[in-house]
């Protein structure tokens, strides 16, 4: 067998490796993030997303706040917190949560808003500290169900260990990209 010959074979097998094992997370991505184990928590978590240019939620964050009002509604939770950052369309993402989840019956006093959680880490740590400082000992994370695994292994990251996980029944063609961009994410 030549060396090229040898070459070419442990690329090919290291390619079929990589792609086995990217085939397997990914399921276990989808498996874990479509998992909700309807525990309570002391706090739900949710995400930021996009605030449209006109103020309107994009659906993918207006069905994450759908799900935590279910939370909220279903005893699930005793108060939610909304975490984002200012968006480049010009508007701070917690504010416009908590705004949506006023509007829709959940006292604000039950709602607090973090605004400097502009990425997922940082929503985390924030989050761990708004825990800390209300005494509470378990958090459900609220986020689309792709972006589960690897917010889970953050907060695990950062010593908490009680969180769950409940992701709205919220689809989309862009969800394979992401999907994609998790398995990456969850590695660095």
């Amino acid at each position: 067998m030549s060396t090229v010959h040898m070459v070419k074979n442990i690329f090919r097998y290291l390619f079929i490796l990589g792609a086995a094992w990217f085939l397997i997370h990914s399921v276990y991505i989808i498996t874990d993030g479509l998992t909700d184990n309807r525990k309570n928590a002391d706090l739900a978590v949710v995400f930021g997303n996009t605030v449209n240019k006109d103020g309107t939620l994009s659906p993918r964050l207006k069905a994450r706040l759908d799900k935590a009002i279910e939370l909220y509604r279903d005893h699930r939770v005793k108060e939610v917190l909304v975490s984002g950052g200012f968006g480049k369309e010009g508007y701070w993402e917690g504010s416009e949560m908590k705004k949506y989840l006023v509007e829709n019956k959940i006292p604000s006093e039950n709602i607090i808003t973090d605004n400097y959680g502009d990425n997922t880490e940082k929503t985390v740590i924030n989050s761990i500290k708004t825990a800390d400082s209300l005494h509470y000992k378990s958090i459900v994370s609220v986020s689309q169900y792709y972006h589960q695994t690897r917010i889970k292994k953050l907060f695990k990251k950062h010593y908490f260990n009680n969180v769950s996980s409940s992701s709205p029944k919220y689809f989309e063609a862009r969800d394979v990209y992401s999907v994609f961009r998790e398995f990456f994410a969850y590695y660095l």
